[in-house]
């Protein structure tokens, strides 16, 4: 999540730019890790709201990361 460029790591979602978070570390850090697992929050999910940018260069912005 360090590495993306175009995604803006941000806690709120419903914005026009593409965001991401943690939800582990970020929404969800106040609630106890085997709660969490028991409701699916992993400590590896990753949350992505896609906004209005192209499409190709969110893409290309996920691609360089897990590169």
């Amino acid at each position: 999540m360090n590495r993306v460029e175009r995604c803006t790591l941000a806690v709120s979602l419903g914005y026009v730019d593409t965001v991401i978070q943690h939800p582990a570390s970020m929404t969800h850090a106040n609630i106890p890790r085997k709660v969490r697992l028991k409701i699916g929050i992993t400590d590896d999910l990753v949350r992505l709201s896609v906004g209005i940018e192209e499409p190709e260069d969110i893409i290309a912005d996920l691609e360089q990361t897990l590169s």
